[in-house]
């Protein structure tokens, strides 16, 4: 039986209740992607908080502020004291007169934890509820009046059971609702696997997950392996492992209990250099965020010198300018059948090529950070491509809901 409130219980309310109005994760992150340092706005804020130790808004601030700046436990301690306050935090529009009400459902967490919605409505009319859901508590009865809602939760170990929960109280929703949540938990490492493995023009590694114990029983050819615990994210504590001496090494390092493994693939191109993707699909449809170029198989934007390289900016310029053309018109039997057997509103993908052209999954989430804080100086070509993306994300939310979304 699912933990939240029965549907009956729902009220959808005609008034505005009191909601908690916080700077907002796509400011700070801003603040911080520019190279600002925080330690002012984190003082600023502990001050406000011991004021007002009632004040949600300067807790989930602060907790954002601890994230940005390298602290999880805190991050994480903050964030619980200010759901303690309140479940509901609001983005509000940026014109005048708010257009589309969105209410979306979130998860606690990391910034990996929820699609990271303030990014795509930032100076959009679109006024935007962030309502959370917490494990072992009930549904909130008093809901925000809203014109569409959206699952925002991100597939994890943790999030299962607020999507299992979710899915039976939205059978009864009287909005439009975007990203089932049934579909959502279908995007685990394994579970992604399992729904793409047949799909023509994708190639995914396998991905199973293991005991630390059955990893005694892989066998030489079974090498070379990429591990990583089951919670790990952004490359952490994944590792590409050679052999079985490697593999002791690691485990007397890493000490979680159960892993993802997938053999690992060779996706370097001609030039010896590794391409990893960033791709959103939005109603089916691809739309480049990014493109990363690296000497190295484990590829982050931020780790891949592409502020350094002036020549991989200019190719991923290329790729950003051509991919309507070029990149989606070649995968795009695969983009379809990915975004038919997924089966969700919007979602983002990690991917290369492999040798032999075919589309190489890594990782396919709702979750993905995907935003325009390159400095524009620096990155001209990442605009105009990011305006494309949140333009038809919009556009989703007005068709879904009835409306025009500016």
């Amino acid at each position: 039986m699912p933990e939240f409130a029965a549907a009956s219980a729902l009220s959808i309310l005609d008034r505005t209740p009191e909601i908690a109005t916080p700077i907002g994760l796509a400011a700070l992150a801003k603040r911080a992607f520019d190279g600002e340092d925080l330690t002012a706005l984190r003082s600023e804020l502990i001050q406000r908080m011991i004021a007002e130790p009632r004040n949600a808004a300067v807790l989930m601030d602060l907790s954002v502020v601890e994230r940005l700046t390298g602290d999880p436990g805190e991050a994480q301690a903050l964030q619980y004291r200010a759901l303690e306050r309140s479940r509901l935090f609001r983005r509000p529009a940026a014109a005048a007169t708010p257009g589309l009400r969105l209410l979306a459902f979130m998860a606690p967490g990391d910034l990996m934890a929820n699609t990271p919605l303030e990014f795509p409505l930032e100076g959009s009319d679109v006024s935007l509820d962030m309502l959370y859901l917490l494990p072992g508590e009930p549904f909130p009865c008093d809901i925000p009046e809203h014109d569409l809602a959206f699952v925002a939760i991100g597939e994890s170990e943790t999030s299962r059971r607020l999507l299992r929960d979710l899915e039976q109280h939205l059978r009864s929703w009287p909005r439009p609702v975007l990203n089932a949540p049934e579909r959502i938990a279908t995007l685990s490492r394994d579970g992604a696997y399992a729904l793409l493995r047949d799909t023509p023009g994708i190639a995914i590694p396998e991905t199973r997950r293991i005991a630390r114990a059955d990893l005694a029983g892989l066998s030489r050819a079974d090498f070379p392996i990429i591990l990583r615990p089951i919670a790990s994210h952004a490359g952490e504590a994944l590792e590409r492992i050679e052999d079985a001496n490697y593999l002791a090494g690691y485990l007397r390092r890493i000490h979680e209990d159960e892993f993802y493994l997938a053999p690992f693939v060779d996706y370097r191109g001609p030039d010896g250099l590794f391409r990893k993707y960033r791709v959103a699909l939005v109603e089916g449809r691809p739309y480049a965020s990014h493109g990363a170029i690296s000497a190295h198989w484990m590829i982050h934007y931020l780790n891949a010198g592409m502020r350094e390289s002036a020549e991989k900016r200019a190719e991923e310029a290329r790729w950003m300018a051509d991919f309507d053309a070029d990149f989606a018109r070649r995968h795009a039997g695969a983009f379809t059948a990915l975004s038919e057997r997924v089966g969700l509103d919007y979602v983002a993908i990690d991917c290369g090529e492999t040798r032999d052209g075919k589309l190489l999954i890594f990782e396919v989430d709702v979750a993905m950070i995907v935003h325009a804080m390159d400095p524009p100086a620096l990155f001209p070509y990442k605009q105009p491509a990011m305006r494309k993306l949140f333009d038809a994300f919009r556009g989703m939310l007005g068709r879904r809901a009835g409306c025009r979304v500016r």
